[in-house]
C-alpha cells in the first residue's frame, strides 16, 4: 500500500473555511483591480472592460492558488502521517496483530480527517464535483481500512492487504483530476 495516494489534509470548519476562501479571493480581485486600474492612463468603455476582464482572470487565478494551497497543506499533512502508518505496518508491526490494527486504526482515521478538512474548501463546481468523487473513494477505502483493522489473526488481517491495495486505485485517479484542475503537478508516488 502507498500513503501518497491517501492525501489526507487539514480541513478548517465548512463555514469557517468557505468564508476565509471567499475572504482571500476578495483581497486578491481587490488587489488585481487596483494594479489594473492604476497602470492605465487611458479611458474610454473598452480600457474598462478589458481591465475588468483582468481583474476577474486575475481573481480567479488567485482563488485557484488558494484552493491548491490549502489542498497541498491538507494533502501534505495526511500523507507524512500515512508514510508512518504503512511503512510501520510494512516493517516491524507487519507480525504484530495489535500494532498493525493500530497502525490501520490510525490509517482510517487520518483518511477521514482528509475528508473533512477537504469538503471545508470551497472548489469551483467542477473541481467541487471531483472533490466529492475523492471523498466517497476515500471514504470506501476508509471503511474498508478500519474493518481490517478489526481483524483477530495476522493471517485474516494480510489477507485485506490486497483489498486495500486495490482501492487506492479509484483515490489515485481522483487526486490526479483534482491536483491538475488546481494547476498542481501529479503526486510523486502513488
Amino acid at each position: 500500500m502507498t500513503s501518497a495516494a491517501r492525501l489526507l489534509p487539514p480541513r478548517v470548519s465548512r463555514n469557517g473555511g468557505t468564508w476565509r476562501t471567499i475572504a482571500s479571493c476578495l483581497v486578491s480581485s481587490c488587489a488585481a483591480l487596483a494594479v489594473g486600474c492604476g497602470g492605465s492612463t487611458r479611458t474610454g468603455a473598452g480600457v474598462q472592460a478589458g481591465h475588468a476582464t483582468l481583474t476577474t482572470a486575475a481573481a480567479t487565478v488567485a482563488c485557484i492558488r488558494v484552493q491548491a494551497a490549502r489542498y497541498l497543506a491538507i494533502a501534505q499533512a495526511g500523507n507524512r502521517r500515512l508514510e508512518r502508518d504503512f511503512d510501520a505496518l510494512a516493517g516491524r508491526d507487519r507480525d504484530d496483530l495489535a500494532a498493525a490494527r493500530a497502525d490501520l486504526q490510525d490509517i482510517a482515521a487520518t483518511e477521514r480527517l482528509f475528508d473533512r478538512r477537504l469538503t471545508g474548501i470551497a472548489f469551483p463546481p467542477q473541481t467541487e464535483k471531483t472533490a466529492r468523487q475523492l471523498t466517497l473513494a476515500n471514504q470506501a477505502r476508509a471503511r474498508l481500512t478500519q474493518t481490517a483493522a478489526s481483524a483477530t489473526s495476522l493471517r485474516q488481517l494480510h489477507r485485506f492487504l490486497p483489498r486495500l491495495e486495490r482501492a487506492n486505485g479509484p483515490v489515485e485517479a481522483a487526486v490526479q483530476l483534482i491536483r491538475s484542475q488546481l494547476g498542481l503537478p501529479p503526486p510523486e508516488t502513488s
